[in-house]
């Protein structure tokens, strides 16, 4: 009952401050007087962080006595898996989010400290203040985490077993919270400029920064779930086109739109709808993720709770794009770019293009996402959207996007000079095209894997030209050491990344093997020419499960598949695959069916084989590991973001 109450009055100080940051910032604006807005803003972090603090200890303590720790933790949870219970549910993610919402707004508050009584900067702070309000309210009324449990427990119910079998649930979901708060930032300074009229100003290449940051958060987020996907879920995938999936993609696609649009404005004046537009729906869109994913109003492998949170998250959502509508219609007469764009294949003419793509393939997985609700709405009865219908889009997008990126950062802006233009892409033509001929030689014969290699190699090409030149450039400034912190160094390191990235997915999607064999002990069979090797069965108990693996060998190295039983939760049962990776391929193991009558701690049994064989599942899959190093490759182009010198610099 205490931690109950003590959670509480943290969850009350926290929104009273956030509210109270609102009402001042109001009056500053009405009154012309100064805000106190970081005295507004201590209270409110003071008040996540306390509650975010009490929660953490109940779930490290077992404290039983709060509904949320009996519902998501057990004594024999792990210290790893009790620190991230906090947000294994709603109530707990909620405040994650609420914490880092006032975080980021910490962040803006110091960042634009010596500016703060600057009209934009008063807008934005207190759109981000009325953000942090609208969350603390929902943790303060309908989703409390700190609920006293009615009943004396001593066992809870523990983590989910999907919650508590990959450590990579302590980096994914605050990576993806940090992405879509920190898309709040440029959202709000959209709204500050619309409010205010200052629609000609600089403030979105000034946001950029933030976005780019929030972009990467958001992208590794994306990527890390990809991987604990791979890793857990037994399927051998990494992207199933799942509507939590797509919750976080969207605002991705959006994102990316923006953060390349910002930089047309900055260099020709153009775009200013396109960029306000943008910054909006992206929020917008995390909005409208959070609605799928925490609602329970669609069903995914992903989502581990649901709740009755749905019609004000929804609510919410409409509330933001009709505030963001309605100022964009009234401000239209002054968002009117003085010039068009001169020529459709100058640089500005392809970052057109390249809105374009992103905004619409938006569209068509929002589509994709929101049918079967729709269907089921006007007709009453189930449908799902599948995988097919998403890729029939993105391969040829993904074809389209690399052709961009080879192009782009070479062409000039308001011209194109086709002489210009092949004299600085025709080594990377020519390497591209000799990549192309090796795969040929090889019997690689698909002419979409073959085309998307060609524009990769072209793509990577021109960022490596471009770093190329970053560096000449610091060298001839004498600055070798900075070359780092050019302008453009940054978003090549990225394109470098998505190229990479991109070629692990063409490789190990196109060239993937799958099978199922047989063995008994001591058999061995070649898969796509690898040896697997079945040596026998392991148990294997703990407080936390119990398990049935398979000593399995491939190429000589030691695997143990398994089916897993985890105590609490009515002993979830899943299956526990085992990877063999490196840098050229990953060999995917399950543990499918055990041959025999008896059943071994919940594997499929297959009666018509002898006792004591198992049927394996084993997927090669070559290249795949390039795609989690292409992700890292893109966190670390957004990091460099913040070596910058100056927001002026970017570009």
């Amino acid at each position: 009952m205490t931690l109950t109450w003590l959670g509480r009055a943290f969850v009350y100080l926290g929104a009273l401050g956030a509210l109270g940051g609102v009402v001042d910032l109001a009056r500053s604006l009405a009154t012309r007087r100064p805000a106190h807005a970081r005295w507004f803003l201590a209270a409110a972090l003071s008040g996540v962080v306390g509650a975010a603090a009490v929660m953490e200890y109940a779930l490290v303590t077992h404290d039983f006595a709060l509904a949320y720790v009996a519902e998501n933790n057990a004594t024999f949870t792990p210290l790893l898996y009790s620190i991230t219970g906090m947000w294994s549910a709603l109530e707990g993610s909620l405040l994650l989010w609420v914490l880092i919402q006032f975080a980021v707004l910490g962040c803006v508050v110091v960042v634009y400290r010596r500016r703060r009584d600057d009209d934009v900067v008063r807008w934005a702070t207190l759109v981000l203040f009325a953000v942090g309000a609208f969350f603390a309210l929902v943790l303060a009324g309908p989703a409390d985490p700190f609920v006293a449990n009615p009943a004396v427990v001593h066992q809870g119910a523990g983590p989910n077993a999907l919650l508590q079998d990959n450590p990579l649930v302590a980096i994914h979901p605050p990576l993806l919270y940090l992405g879509f708060v920190g898309f709040s930032v440029p959202f709000a300074f959209a709204v500050a400029q619309l409010a205010t009229g200052r629609v000609h100003e600089r403030w979105p290449l000034e946001q950029r920064r933030w976005t780019v940051i929030a972009w990467g958060a958001l992208t590794l987020g994306i990527v890390m779930g990809a991987w604990w996907s791979y890793q857990v879920l037994g399927w051998g995938g990494f992207w199933g086109w799942d509507p939590v999936e797509n919750a976080a993609l969207l605002p991705w696609l959006t994102g990316t739109a923006y953060i390349h649009s910002v930089v047309v404005q900055d260099r020709r004046g153009l775009f200013r709808v396109w960029n306000l537009s943008l910054a909006i729906a992206t929020f917008a869109l995390t909005i409208l993720g959070t609605f799928f994913t925490r609602s329970g109003v669609l069903v995914s492998v992903h989502a581990f709770s649901s709740s009755t949170l749905g019609p004000i998250l929804i609510s919410f959502f409409f509330a933001v794009v009709l505030v963001g509508g309605g100022l964009l219609a009234w401000r239209g007469d002054r968002l009117r770019a003085p010039v068009g764009v001169d020529h459709p294949l100058s640089r500005e003419g392809l970052f057109v293009a390249n809105n374009v793509l992103f905004v619409g393939f938006a569209l068509v997985v929002l589509l994709g996402t929101v049918f079967p609700l729709l269907y089921q709405a006007v007709n009453g009865a189930a449908v799902t959207v599948g995988s097919p219908y998403f890729v029939t889009v993105a391969a040829p997008l993904g074809v389209v996007l690399l052709a961009l990126m080879a192009l782009a950062p070479l062409v000039g802006w308001r011209h194109a000079d086709a002489r210009v233009l092949w004299s600085r892409i025709r080594v990377s033509a020519w390497v591209a095209l000799a990549t192309v001929l090796a795969l040929v030689l090889a019997d690689v014969r698909r002419p979409t894997e073959l085309v998307a290699v060609f524009l990769a190699v072209l793509a990577a090409g021109a960022a490596v030209r471009t770093l190329r030149g970053s560096l000449v450039a610091a060298l001839r400034r004498h600055e070798a050491r900075g070359w780092w912190r050019a302008p453009s160094t940054a978003g090549m390191v990225v394109h470098l990344g998505v190229v990479v990235l991109a070629l692990g997915i063409v490789t190990s999607s196109t060239f993937v093997q799958r099978d199922e064999v047989t063995l008994a002990t001591g058999q061995s069979t070649l898969v796509d020419g690898q040896l697997v090797s079945f040596a026998g069965f392991r148990h294997v108990a703990s407080a936390l499960e119990s398990a049935t693996a398979l000593r399995v060998a491939v190429d000589g190295h030691a695997l143990y598949p398994a089916v897993t039983t985890f105590h609490g939760r009515n002993g979830q049962t899943v299956g526990t695959p085992a990877i063999d990776s490196n840098l050229l391929r990953d060999v995917y193991v399950t543990f499918d069916a055990v041959g025999g009558t008896g059943s071994a701690s919940g594997a499929q049994v297959a009666n018509g084989l002898p006792a004591g064989s198992v049927v394996l599942g084993v997927t090669v899959e070559p290249l795949l590991a390039w795609l989690w190093v292409g992700g890292l490759v893109i966190a670390l182009g957004s990091a460099l973001t913040l070596a910058r010198r100056r927001v002026g610099e970017a570009a």
